[in-house]
């Protein structure tokens, strides 16, 4: 019950991991982001080695939402007041084509349905409608909706429609992922926990945990906050009525409808936050009482829960990532702090300390210099 619906499902078994040995790059956390680092290096004929508390997905990357949507944490006008217009439309074009790179990668565990952002009240809309234009005049793919079909008529006031986003089935994806990384030759350690780096026998080190950093690096521990996030999953539902993802009040609430109608619903977790800010990954009463009445909000009847769970999401004070290396710590890389939005900024950050790796210097380290937040 208290498990999450995403590992729920069968899948076929990884390769028995190695014996003990260097390598040239062991990596720690075993989610999108590990994985997708794994694959990268891999494949260029790396010694890779990831280790994972759990197993595969078991983090976040198996607990979330599974929304696949382009863009930051923050929305687009705000990013590009923030970053500035160039740097921010590169942010977005660039997870566009990763998106575009999860749909080759993930096969059946991914659909292409867009996503619908709702307004909660008219103050809303009104920051809802300057993101339209803002994504408008930038030449990207949006459409506006003031008509809502039946059960958003009346509670929501607009949205917008963005057509590249999607769905996951995020641990089918992760899990995929990580079959193509040890087809290239990555060894996966699951069930195997990293209380220390200094117990790690590698050239290059790679953090990739999101809000699972805890004790591995102090300085880490003190600009990612760990945050949690709740979800319930009901029994399927006798007509679809969310044919996307939708996401509302900042995104406090989001929802979507899996291919067998069950309803996926997270978040609310502004109704306590100070408790949610915890690396703590357990259900709440509180919580999941908002969840279960929110769910009936939006099905208008009252559908059985038949999992609860609850994941670890890691944020930072700019709403961006921290990826590259470590200042004051030779051959340690982080690739984490997705602020809520991990599921394509994981890859797409995944491979692109992976270029870093490979002395590539890709130019999109730049936005994301953990020097910005970490001192040496």
């Amino acid at each position: 019950m208290t498990s999450s619906y995403w590992l729920s499902e069968e899948h076929e078994s990884f390769p028995e991991a190695q014996p003990d040995g260097g390598v040239d790059v062991a990596v720690v956390g075993g989610g999108v982001t590990g994985c997708a680092c794994a694959h990268v290096l891999a494949k260029t004929g790396r010694r890779v080695r990831v280790y994972e508390a759990r197993e595969i997905a078991g983090g976040a990357s198996g607990r979330n939402g599974g929304f696949a949507l382009r863009g930051g944490a923050s929305a687009y006008d705000a990013a590009s007041e923030q970053l500035g217009r160039d740097r921010a439309r590169e942010l977005w074009r660039w997870t566009e084509r990763h998106l575009d790179r999860l749909e080759e990668l993930a096969g059946d565990a991914f659909r292409r349905t867009g996503s619908l952002r709702l307004a909660s009240d008219g103050e809303e809309r009104e920051e809802l409608e300057a993101e339209y234009e803002a994504l408008r005049e930038d030449g990207f793919a949006a459409e506006w909706r003031d008509e809502l079909p039946a059960p958003l008529r009346g509670r929501y006031e607009g949205a917008i429609f963005n057509p590249p986003d999607g769905s996951l089935q995020p641990a089918r994806w992760v899990r995929r992922l990580a079959g193509l990384a040890a087809a290239a030759g990555a060894e996966l350690r699951q069930n195997q926990k990293v209380t220390s780096l200094a117990e790690l026998e590698a050239d290059q080190v790679v953090i990739a945990t999101d809000g699972y950093t805890g004790g591995l690096l102090p300085g880490l521990d003190a600009v990612v906050q760990p945050t949690r996030g709740q979800v319930v999953v009901t029994e399927p539902l006798e007509r679809r009525l969310f044919p996307c993802p939708h996401y509302a009040r900042h995104g406090y609430d989001y929802w979507q409808q899996t291919p067998d109608n069950r309803l996926v619903v997270g978040g609310l977790r502004d109704k306590a936050l100070d408790e949610e800010n915890t690396a703590e990954e357990q259900t709440t009463s509180l919580i999941q009482g908002h969840l279960e009445r929110f769910v009936g909000e939006l099905t208008g009847d009252s559908a059985e829960i038949t999992h609860r769970w609850a994941g670890i999401f890691g944020w930072t004070r700019d709403r961006l990532p921290l990826v590259g290396r470590i200042p004051g710590h030779e051959g340690v890389w982080v690739s984490a702090g997705y602020s809520g939005h991990g599921n394509v900024m994981g890859l797409a950050c995944g491979e692109l300390v992976a270029r870093a790796i490979l002395g590539q210097d890709p130019p999109e380290l730049e936005l994301f210099e953990p020097a910005r937040l970490l001192v040496a």
